[in-house]
């Protein structure tokens, strides 16, 4: 690699987002690419721990600007303990979730105004955004009923069908904001197929950017 390359997955709950994003790293890591994987909120010790205060059930309080700036803190120390290190090191960095997330569920799904999230996220990451975005979508009713299969959920995962639907709205409206580094691929398909789509996607990105 020339120079880093920071790939983002992002996609509507229950979209498989996280399941396939581990998959594609560990097929991009036996093809002998030079590739880290990550998450957001964590992939860091610090960030691990504000991630443990976002999620935690009993946390039902949390105000939507709290909890705004949380992510954007774990954000900010994730970015320059993990991922800017290892772009300097000329890797691909894989990362599930980064500020198209918050922009979506704080943003539009909380109220807050995509504008003044975007802000906040602004101070954060002073201009590193995503080289490309795998958007990996499903239909509302698909991503909840996956959702209801898992076992213990999270505070976000016991949010509304008022909430849920206006995450899914709202990330219709950040694919086409940022329209140019969207690549989606159909999530409804079975595991496989969306993985080899995924893959063909990545090889695509990384060759171009070659």
């Amino acid at each position: 690699m020339k120079k880093g390359l920071f790939i983002t997955f992002e996609g509507n709950d229950g979209s498989g987002k996280t399941t396939i994003s581990k998959m594609a790293y560990e097929k991009l890591l036996d093809m002998g690419y030079p590739v880290v994987y990550t998450r957001e909120p964590g992939g860091i010790d610090i960030a691990e721990q504000i991630r443990h205060v976002i999620l935690d059930p009993k946390n039902t309080a949390m105000d939507a600007r709290c909890e705004a700036l949380l992510y954007a803190a774990s954000r900010r120390q994730h970015l320059v303990e993990k991922v800017l290190p290892a772009l300097a090191k000329h890797q691909i960095v894989l990362c599930d979730r980064f500020v198209d997330s918050s922009l979506v569920y704080q943003g539009i799904a909380r109220g807050i105004g995509i504008e003044e999230v975007y802000k906040i996220n602004e101070f954060a990451i002073e201009g590193h955004l995503p080289d490309a975005t795998i958007f990996l979508h499903v239909d509302l009713h698909t991503g909840l009923s996956r959702i209801e299969t898992r076992g213990e959920k999270d505070r976000l995962d016991n949010e509304s069908m008022k909430f849920h639907q206006m995450v899914s709205e709202g990330y219709d409206t950040i694919r086409e904001m940022f329209h140019e580094r969207m690549h989606v691929i159909d999530a409804t398909k079975s595991i496989e197929d969306v993985l080899k789509a995924t893959i063909e996607c990545l090889l695509e990105i990384i060759n171009a950017h070659d």
